[in-house]
């Protein structure tokens, strides 16, 4: 089945991003327009400063409607505390367990810093199809 591997062989590199001050609007049509759960928010040096998901957005709209305001921008909505990271040469097999015990669909993968890819579900099913032939 699946063997130890690095997660930089199966990471997304370059995945999509959003920027903090980006209206929310705009991050949720990134969203609906890439077919995707979530996205990774960094600052103008590339560093993660949180990550936006589809719930978060869909709180965000609600909570709007209810109290008949705006939207606002990502920073306003998107997990910024305690975000968990995966270091490239990390194994897909413990990272795997890791975002099933946290009940996690992505981890943002971080080198010096920098956000330089995600790992998904997707991912990780990809890797499970390959070595299981």
């Amino acid at each position: 089945m699946l063997q130890s591997v690095n997660l930089r062989d199966y990471m997304l590199i370059n995945p999509i991003k959003v920027r903090a001050e980006d209206n929310l609007m705009d991050a949720m049509k990134v969203i609906i327009d890439n077919k995707i759960s979530g996205v990774c928010v960094v600052d103008a040096d590339a560093n993660l400063v949180g990550i936006l998901s589809e719930l978060d957005c869909l709180r965000a709209v609600l909570g709007a409607v209810y109290n008949r305001s705006n939207v606002g921008v990502v920073s306003d909505h998107m997990s910024h505390d305690n975000l968990i990271v995966a270091h490239p040469n990390e194994d897909i097999v413990n990272v795997a367990q890791d975002m099933l015990m946290k009940s996690k669909r992505r981890r943002p993968v971080v080198e010096n810093g920098k956000l330089i890819g995600q790992i998904t579900c997707r991912q990780l099913l990809s890797a499970v199809m390959k070595f299981s032939n």
